[in-house]
């Protein structure tokens, strides 16, 4: 996935490319999820904009798109962080304290779920299960896996990921 907004240059460059990802699939039935997929890739979410370009482009209405954006949990209305940390709230860590985990995060970045931090270094989101209950609770931070986690480790945890450059 993009970088919010920086993965391809310009504004009128990406606006370029979401054309181009239109017109690949404006003839063809069930276009509308690839032509999310790929805006979102480009552009790190999809903005009202960015639906409104592609309503226009497929002749699909824009309750229609919003309908499915917000249906599907892949897609994004907001921006993503540069780390995008997801805590899982399924059963076995929930029972195990990940209400705690999410709370601290939540002190600790200034951010609520679904939010971004102001610098987009962080955004953070919850989820059912990532299938690793053994290590309850757990929260992944891009694709590194954290478990058996307390509240007070998600400060250093954060604190490695703040000045990485990679």
């Amino acid at each position: 996935m993009g970088d919010n907004m920086c993965c391809c240059g310009s504004a009128d460059v990406m606006d370029q490319k979401l054309q181009e990802i239109i017109e690949r699939y404006k003839d063809t039935n069930g276009a509308l999820i690839p032509v999310l997929h790929e805006a979102q890739e480009l552009y790190g979410y999809l903005p009202m904009e960015v639906q409104m370009k592609i309503s226009e482009g497929l002749g699909i209405t824009l309750s229609e798109i919003y309908g499915v954006v917000t249906f599907y949990t892949q897609f994004s209305l907001k921006p993503k962080g540069k780390n995008r940390i997801s805590v899982c709230l399924g059963t076995a860590c929930y029972v195990k304290g990940a209400n705690h985990i999410l709370d601290k995060l939540k002190e600790k970045l200034g951010i609520e779920v679904g939010d971004c931090t102001e610098d987009g270094k962080f955004s953070l989101d919850a989820c059912r299960c990532i299938g690793a209950c053994g290590l309850a609770p757990v929260m992944m931070i891009n694709d590194d896996v954290y478990g058996r986690l307390t509240p007070d480790e998600i400060e250093g945890i954060i604190e490695k990921y703040k000045n990485r450059q990679d």
